[in-house]
């Protein structure tokens, strides 16, 4: 296994098809909130939209999970999926309405549910179990990183655009090129023969039989905190509930995005050392806190205190997540596992923007946060009582 710059090759240059594409990603992101209300959008809508867009990556996940392990093919899909977002996001400059956004979002979104579990596989596969933690670490501070610059860049030229989000939308579209060339250099990585001890194996399925006891609980446990994390579009409406000029909902997210890339690293790298499954709790209980902060919030500063909590969660728990379902299923098994690891937190996203999106538009922000809250305590006593990735070392399972 090669290294470039200290880091294996693979994971050095997947992490740069993230950097690039959530720079182009996030850029639109930041700014989708505002551009929605700007047509009308309500709260319910946004919740929807970006729930039901989570909803369909993450089932295409497991679809593309399987097809993965199938082929035992990583790198194609991967950029399939990845030229499918990319192309999606120069029509966004002609869109005329929420609808037409919500089409686009929905085919942006089946792009990312082709291409990340066989990346993430892809990535798992080309390191030792050892460095999984710190490699998935990397890999998501790059993407962080990415999602840094694309709020960044956005808040500092949308002046000179005269505020024309559309314009930007053409700049992040060029941007996510960069991201398809950034994985010449990705190289496939062999992968063992699959013992077809079951023949059901070949046939796709949403069921969970040839996943491990300890695998299926955690699913559970991220499905049911996912109940009540509402998308971070739905929070940066708070900007509006406190008086805030719509303008500051970029800085609020580039905020959010900044402590999850100073971050992401570090927790990777105590995961290693200290076990995934703590690290995920401590990130559980940051989220908590975050939106306790945000449903008190009665200033800009004290808004931004909670998404600084947001950005520490998704720190914690968006590699290392990944980190520990790739040591709970077996080998033959990584793409299919990271799928329905996605498929339950776009399920559970569906649901709480639904939910959170309805109430937040019927009763208002603070019941919406506090069915939130509730949600995500219940999701962290789950995950505190399973015995699993306790272990400092990496976990054995099925005797690999």
């Amino acid at each position: 296994m090669k290294k470039f710059l200290g880091i294996y090759v693979n994971v050095f240059f997947l992490g740069l098809v993230s950097l690039f594409n959530d720079f182009s990603a996030e850029m639109i992101f930041s700014v989708m909130p505002a551009f929605l209300i700007s047509l009308g959008a309500t709260p319910i809508f946004i919740g929807f939209l970006e729930g039901f867009a989570d909803a369909v990556a993450s089932f295409l996940k497991i679809y593309s999970g399987w097809l993965s392990d199938k082929l035992k093919k990583r790198k194609i899909i991967s950029i399939l999926g990845y030229s499918l977002s990319v192309s999606t996001r120069w029509v966004l400059y002609f869109v005329g309405n929420i609808w037409s956004i919500f089409f686009l979002r929905a085919i942006d979104r089946v792009g990312k549910g082709f291409r990340e579990s066989p990346r993430d596989a892809l990535l798992a596969e080309s390191v030792p179990k050892s460095d999984r933690g710190k490699s998935f670490g990397f890999q998501r501070a790059m993407d962080a990183f990415g999602g840094i610059l694309g709020p960044a860049i956005a808040v500092l030229i949308l002046p000179f655009l005269g505020g024309n989000y559309r314009n930007l939308f053409l700049i992040a579209f060029v941007v996510g090129i960069f991201a398809l060339l950034s994985f010449l250099p990705v190289k496939e990585v062999a992968i063992k023969e699959i013992n077809l001890k079951n023949k059901d194996y070949k046939k796709f399925t949403f069921r969970t039989d040839g996943f491990t006891t300890e695998f299926r609980q955690y699913i559970f446990s991220i499905f049911i905190f996912g109940l009540g994390f509402m998308p971070v579009s739905l929070l940066l409406i708070r900007v509006l509930d406190l008086g805030l000029d719509i303008k500051l909902m970029p800085l609020v997210y580039l905020i959010y995005s900044s402590a999850f890339a100073i971050f992401a690293i570090p927790f990777g790298r105590l995961s290693d050392e200290f076990g995934e499954k703590i690290v995920i709790i401590g990130g559980f209980a940051s989220a908590i806190i975050g939106l306790l902060i945000i449903r008190d919030a009665s200033s800009l500063y004290t808004l931004i205190a909670g998404f600084i909590f947001l950005g520490i969660y998704s720190a914690m728990t968006n590699g290392v997540s990944r980190s520990l379902a790739s040591k709970l299923v077996s080998e033959d098994s990584q793409a299919s596992g990271q799928g329905f690891l996605g498929a339950s937190s776009g399920l559970s996203s569906l649901f709480a923007g639904l939910i959170g999106g309805y109430i937040w538009t019927k009763v208002g922000s603070y019941s919406a946060l506090n069915y939130s809250i509730i949600l995500m305590i219940l999701g962290i006593w789950i995950l505190a009582n399973l015995r699993i990735g306790t272990e400092s070392k990496p976990m054995q399972v099925n005797g690999n």
